[in-house]
């Protein structure tokens, strides 16, 4: 077989997504290691008053760019913005790009989707229901088309315990569904919507497992391949360690304890964070797709569906985010890089009990933000921190259900795909996480977050440190003055608590003393 950047010389690829937080990935990524594509088009819809020419001409300018730019200084030119919207008839296309497209694409990366789980469903199907059969039936009028890779969830069928690589039939027929939405109100949706999701917890994995089967039911003679990823995370590699430009997922509640906010979260110490780095998922999508392309006159009879998880080949559990005695993990790392104006010192408990993180969210998160806004007030300035707080619990019920189980995913097409390829495209295309060090990686995640997301300079490091050491010092204070009160009300009643008091704090000052003189002593 040719090698990956062989397959992909001389073609022409469409991307939807590609200002997504992944498409933009795969677009660095196949114009910098397939040096010799023709010309990616990517499918783009204005948005607050910008072109898609200006919108795309924003993601190539970004950081994230920059290694290509140095590389490949005029690869800017084989990008085409193509003026769409994938929620429109005919995907907002003119007469002049349907024929341009039909007439020129070799290989379609479907990645647009909305990621929102609490998305209404009626939004949450227009966008990753409808517009994925448009882009099917598109497909089917490119007249040169390899490959049609579509691009899913691990969590599509969250309602198995075991996930194998094979599309599964929903208990709900999309084309019925696409029948009674379009005369159903707002009203009558959201009355159906619970009994739709069944077990699943939100419309995201459920729209997600409709989009599959749409995708196996309308191919008909498309090569179609399917990559799951589970959680995506910050780059583990490329274009550099640590690259994250949004708050979604773990990046949240990473920024969240980091800033001292996040407190405690219900979330199983045991169960599998199954995070997958960005650039492990975009170099899985661009193997499958040549491998199913390379392989066009002599494909399987069904899709192949690649599941591109770690946790069944290199777990990391949720315990671990705030694992005191790793000092390469989140808590740690924001200890010793901490992010500038921290709320409190990082800190964040994890427990399976709803009554007990009811107690903490009310002890630990509300408790101290009604006191910081009522400070705030005090001082005349606009109270915030509640209205923080809240919005990370609504965050934090959403990802509840992901951080209190685990699943098995199979991974044996994974496991092929890697064994086809060549060692040198297995370097170049490296998607083996046996080779992800957790400890390594989550720093680099971290310090991620506080780098490209929050936009935080290094150089702010040692005014960080100090601030932390103030919180710590109020903290300090904070507990004296309880302890203090503490005895005030209750140990000052009684003769026998204040017998044992002074004998404790007289022995305390004996020790002192004893250190202060042997200190002193000369050998």
């Amino acid at each position: 077989m040719v090698s990956i950047p062989e397959y992909y010389a001389g073609k022409n690829v469409l991307i939807t997504g590609a200002t997504g937080f992944m498409g933009k990935v795969l677009l660095e990524k196949l114009l910098r290691s397939c040096p010799q594509v023709r010309s990616v088009y990517v499918m783009v819809r204005p948005k607050a008053g910008q072109s898609p020419q200006t919108r795309i001409a924003d993601v190539i300018n970004s950081k994230l760019f920059d290694r290509l730019q140095e590389e490949q200084p005029d690869f800017a030119e084989k990008i085409i913005a193509v003026n769409s919207d994938l929620t429109q008839k005919d995907l907002n296309l003119s007469k002049e790009d349907q024929a341009t497209l039909a007439e020129h694409i070799h290989i379609v990366f479907h990645w647009a989707a909305t990621v929102r789980f609490n998305e209404p469903l009626k939004d949450a199907f227009q966008l990753n229901v409808l517009a994925t059969q448009k882009m099917v039936t598109l497909a089917h009028s490119m007249k040169h088309l390899e490959v049609f890779l579509h691009v899913s969830t691990a969590y599509a069928n969250c309602d198995r315990e075991l996930i194998e690589e094979v599309v599964y039939t929903p208990p709900v027929d999309y084309r019925k569904l696409i029948e009674s939405l379009d005369w159903m109100d707002e009203k009558m949706v959201s009355a159906l919507t619970p009994k739709l999701l069944g077990k699943r917890p939100n419309t995201y994995t459920f729209t997600k497992a409709l989009a599959e089967h749409l995708v196996q039911q309308e191919a008909g003679s498309l090569n179609v391949a399917i990559v799951r990823p589970s959680i995506v995370g910050a780059s583990w590699k490329e274009p550099f360690p640590g690259w994250i430009d949004n708050f979604n997922g773990p990046s949240g509640i990473f920024i969240a304890a980091g800033k001292g906010i996040l407190r405690t979260m219900r979330a199983a110490n045991d169960a599998v964070a199954d995070l997958v780095p960005v650039d492990v998922v975009i170099n899985t999508t661009l193997a499958a797709a040549w491998y199913s392309g390379a392989q066009m006159h002599n494909r399987p009879k069904n899709i192949m569906v690649y599941n591109c998880t770690t946790g069944g080949i290199n777990p990391f559990r949720w315990g671990e985010v705030g694992n005191k005695l790793n000092h390469h993990h989140v808590i740690s790392t924001f200890k010793r890089n901490p992010l500038e104006q921290a709320f409190r010192r990082p800190n964040v408990n994890l427990t399976t009990n709803h009554l007990i993180n009811q107690y903490w969210i009310a002890v630990s998160h509300k408790a101290p933000a009604f006191l910081y806004d009522l400070y705030l007030r005090l001082i005349g300035r606009e109270p915030r921190m509640m209205k923080t707080i809240n919005r990370l619990h609504k965050a934090m019920m959403v990802l509840e259900y992901f951080t209190s189980n685990s699943w098995v995913w199979n991974t044996e097409n994974l496991s092929m795909l890697m064994a086809r390829m060549s060692p040198e495209d297995k370097k170049v295309f490296n998607f083996d996480v046996r080779q992800l060090n957790w400890a390594e990686y989550m720093e680099s995640y971290c310090m991620g977050t506080k780098k490209y997301v929050l936009n935080e300079d290094l150089s702010g490091l040692p005014a960080a440190r100090k601030h932390l050491n103030k919180l710590r010092n109020i903290r300090y204070a904070f507990n004296t003055i309880l302890v203090v009160l503490f005895w005030r009300v209750f140990i000052a009643r009684s003769q026998m608590a204040r017998n044992i008091w002074y004998f404790v704090v007289s022995l305390c000052f004996k020790f002192l003393s004893y250190f202060r003189a042997s200190s002193t002593m000369r050998y």
